[in-house]
């Protein structure tokens, strides 16, 4: 119990989606922190002391000590004040089941996001298929006719999904497309975590995310 009461610091990057689950279990648990937000072009000391293999956000740092990359952020936070409810299954086989789920969030729905608001063309294109092919696997064979990816309640793999809700902006206007055509499901379950107050003012609007997007792409040459 003392080492929940230890100062909590988190080092994040307002439009990353994988900070934003951070604050979003810190925020489901009750947890009071400081925030420190970062530059990914200069990044802080502190940043590259408590994360000096990857060097990236986030980092939650408790009682001095950095616990790195998000899921396992969500983890952490969920097993350290588990006083407060657990966001992880209680059964080992679902458990395992929520953690393939959230690492293909993490790798396929990630990684072909990228390709459509970093590329034109073909790549963009085939971005575009796969992003949708994703989410209609994570609507099909997590969310089914449930009211949240985790069942019957809010739950982790909720967590870790619904901030790239506010990428979905950038995604259709740079893609040219409408996911209330193919996943109708999903983006109702998305409405329906943003009905949580704590859900929603953890997450940042996703017209400034575009507008970041947009300066992101100059910089590389994409726009």
């Amino acid at each position: 119990m003392a080492a929940e009461k230890e100062e909590v610091v988190l080092l994040d990057f307002w439009p990353s989606p994988f900070g934003m689950r951070c604050r979003i279990a810190l925020a489901e648990k009750g947890v009071e922190y400081e925030y420190q937000g970062e530059d990914l072009w200069t990044k802080s000391e502190l940043l590259l002391k408590m994360n000096p293999i990857h060097k990236k956000i986030p980092v939650l740092i408790h009682g001095g000590k950095p616990v790195c990359e998000s899921t396992n952020i969500v983890e952490y936070i969920d097993e350290v004040w588990k006083e407060k409810g657990s966001l992880l299954p209680c059964d080992a086989y679902e458990r395992a089941h929520v953690r393939f789920w959230a690492d293909f969030i993490d790798t396929k729905i990630y990684s072909s996001g990228v390709k459509i608001w970093m590329n034109k063309g073909e790549e963009q294109e085939a971005g575009i298929k796969e992003f949708k092919e994703c989410l209609k696997l994570l609507e099909d064979h997590v969310l089914g006719d449930n009211p949240y990816l985790g069942g019957e309640t809010f739950n982790f793999l909720d967590v870790i999904f619904i901030p790239f809700y506010t990428w979905f902006h950038s995604y259709e206007t740079y893609g040219n497309f409408k996911l209330e055509d193919s996943c109708p499901k999903l983006l109702a379950w998305a409405e329906r975590c943003m009905q949580k107050e704590y859900v929603a003012k953890s997450l940042r609007d996703p017209h400034k995310i575009f507008e970041f997007l947009e300066k992101v792409r100059k910089i590389r040459g994409v726009a």
